[in-house]
């Protein structure tokens, strides 16, 4: 089903080519908006400077967006899915190390979603300074902002059907205005050779200032992968044909506008509006903002997305993750809606106007371009790829992407240090929760399973011990069908001796594919312990409780296992017995134990658990059949406790 799925998605059509406008491109199809006025700001023009920065931003747009993630990035499909994490999911096993670039990656994707919403609507709306220069635009953001946060909890899937037509009247729009721009000044079109942007970087004293604001133009292109799921690679690469083309003319554009100001002070002129018709610039203004809301969605839904794959991975605290819509792949998670809402109007905040926010945008980013650099380069030499080949591309990538570093690193106090904050905020939260459950894990003792079951069959029909549930479920940890926790022993017979029809433990791993439903059943003891194995893909849903009711239904309807109650009265009248799940909060009895920096890690671990969802609502299960047991993970012992007896 997964693989039928796929290739429907990787298959060339005009929808998917539509689609792909609407949902890929927006982040980078919005850039035009802020780029060259980032560049100039309060700058004297200079021709050559411009040609030579205007060559930069295509030569970017070719080697970082073009040839690094449209051709080579894109192979990186795990079964037709993109983004950070579903690249780590293809590499994870190849170095334990590789959780930190991706985590770190998944942060600064996630502190760009922020700063994306407030940039491009506020670039967009302040065109309308070009009529009243006293308007005030930020109230109008803040409403544009706030509604569009608003309507996320009803879905977006009608919303998503009009981006395709939208943006494409988007593209078409900055396209023609660019080329017809290009004849104020053709000399703009030495730009395509790029020895002027090789002479602009090695020969201007700011080159490093104005790399931070080039880099602006591809900040897109981790979206773009991120996205692929929606629409496959083949329409993604061929619909990039057309957005790059209109990006280019766009840019040739206003740098002819920009040439025919030379020797000239633009102040805060957006170039993107002078090269507007004025009677136009009111429907650009319009078209604008359209296009920002869609790049912002964009964004938003990416969010997400990437934040369901965490839970399901453990790089997330479990939290609440609705589906609004029957629509594949739509979902709305309210913290984190939350959370980019409050990020959003902290930046608003903080910078006010566009060409303050600029100088903070493209430095979380480019963490993220350099972490998914490293990624590929382990995903290349898993798929056997000549080795000189990778070199030649880690060589590359990564002196691109430290350059821009080293040029974005400027902005930090420019505001960076803001985008910095957020991203750091969200990686101590990533690795705190990952590395806790580390922690935990190897505390927790496992044992052979084998030598318990003539306890487990005679305690099933032991009189003596009152009946827990005819159905009793534990979910287990044990990766292997041989063993379980120790403190599931401890449950079933020491703490308060557990009897039941038929005991069931149930296990649930979760795969490097982004989709699949599959499951293993093993009879350790034939209709008295049941083990089922769930392997589901990690964009799947665990609504385990259901999962585990269907599968049971299918068992009983083969005749592998009876639920009828045991007590005489039901048993006469077959009716199934209850099911009871057993969740076990593994809990630490005292943490001095640890070293110093797990210590940590298990504090800010705790204050996370207080914000997140408790196991059983983690895992889909209908609180009023569990029953949740705290078990200690490190015993204290008796051994260094001195008492002296008194006769």
């Amino acid at each position: 089903m997964g693989s039928h799925h796929n290739q429907h998605l990787n298959r060339l059509s005009g929808a998917g080519l539509l689609i792909s406008l609407g949902i890929i491109f927006g982040d980078i199809g919005t850039s035009p908006l802020y780029v060259l006025k980032a560049i100039f700001n309060n700058d004297i023009i200079q021709k050559d400077l411009v040609i030579g920065c205007v060559s930069c931003v295509l030569w970017t747009l070719t080697i970082q967006t073009t040839i690094k993630y449209v051709l080579i990035t894109l192979n990186a499909d795990n079964k037709g899915e993109g983004g950070i994490l579903s690249l780590y999911s293809l590499v994870r096993r190849q170095a334990k190390w590789l959780i930190i670039p991706a985590i770190l990656g998944a942060s600064t994707l996630l502190a760009d979603g922020m700063i994306t919403p407030a940039i491009t609507i506020s670039s967009a709306i302040e065109g309308l300074a070009i009529f009243n220069p006293e308007i005030p635009t930020v109230p109008i953001v803040i409403t544009i902002i706030s509604v569009l946060f608003l309507i996320q909890r009803f879905g977006t899937s009608i919303v998503g059907r009009v981006f395709g037509p939208l943006m494409l009247v988007w593209f078409s729009t900055i396209g023609l205005l660019g080329l017809h721009a290009i004849g104020l000044a053709t000399e703009i079109l030495k730009a395509f050779n790029p020895l002027y942007a090789f002479y602009t970087l090695v020969n201007h004293p700011h080159a490093l200032i104005i790399i931070g604001a080039i880099f602006l133009c591809t900040t897109g292109a981790e979206a773009l992968y991120s996205d692929m799921g929606h629409c496959g690679k083949a329409n993604i690469r061929v619909s990039w044909i057309f957005v790059k083309l209109t990006l280019i003319l766009n840019y040739l554009g206003q740098g002819a506008w920009l040439i025919s100001h030379t020797g000239q002070n633009i102040g805060d002129t957006n170039p993107f509006y002078s090269i507007m018709p004025n009677w136009f610039i009111v429907y650009g203004i319009a078209i604008a903002t359209i296009a920002a809301i869609i790049a912002s969605q964009a964004m938003i839904t990416g969010s997400f997305t990437l934040i369901s794959e965490g839970v399901r991975l453990n790089i997330w605290p479990k939290v609440a993750i609705r589906y609004p819509s029957n629509q594949k792949g739509q979902l709305y998670v309210p913290s984190i809606n939350l959370i980019l809402f409050i990020g959003c109007m902290l930046i608003i905040y903080v910078f006010e106007k566009s060409s303050n926010m600029e100088a903070a945008y493209g430095l979380a980013i480019n963490l993220t371009f350099l972490s998914t650099s490293i990624l590929m380069v382990y995903f290349m030499l898993r798929r056997r790829i000549n080795k000189f080949l990778v070199i030649f591309f880690a060589l590359i990538y990564f002196a691109i992407e430290i350059t821009f570093l080293i040029g974005n690193g400027a902005k930090i106090t420019h505001g960076g240090w803001l985008t910095l904050l957020l991203a750091a905020s969200i990686f101590l939260v990533m690795y705190a929760w990952f590395r806790a459950r580390k922690i935990k894990n190897e505390f927790v003792r496992f044992v052979h399973i084998d030598q318990y079951f003539p306890i487990i069959e005679e305690l099933s029909s032991d009189t003596s011990v009152p009946t827990f549930a005819s159905q009793l479920v534990y979910l287990t940890s044990a990766n292997s069908k041989k063993e379980i926790e120790a403190q599931i022993i401890y449950s079933i017979i020491n703490k308060k001796p557990k009897r039941a029809d038929v005991y069931w433990f149930v296990h649930v791993d979760v795969t490097d594919a982004p989709h699949g439903r599959e499951y293993i059943v093993d009879q350790l003891i034939p209709g008295k312990l049941i083990r089922i194995d769930f392997k589901l893909g990690f964009r799947e849903e665990q609504k385990i409780s259901l999962l585990f009711r269907k599968v049971v239904e299918e068992m009983v309807k083969n005749g592998e296992v009876d639920i009828i109650s045991q007590y005489d009265t039901l048993k006469k009248h077959n009716i199934p017995g209850d099911f009871n799940f057993v969740v076990l909060e593994k809990v630490f009895t005292k943490t001095t134990d640890l070293s110093w920096p797990n210590r940590i890690i298990m504090e800010i671990y705790r204050i996370l658990r207080r914000f997140s969802l408790s196991e059983e609502k983690g895992f889909g299960l209908d609180s009023s059949f569990v029953t949740l047991e705290r078990v200690p993970l490190n015993i204290p012992t008796t051994e260094n406790i001195r008492l002296h007896r008194i006769h």
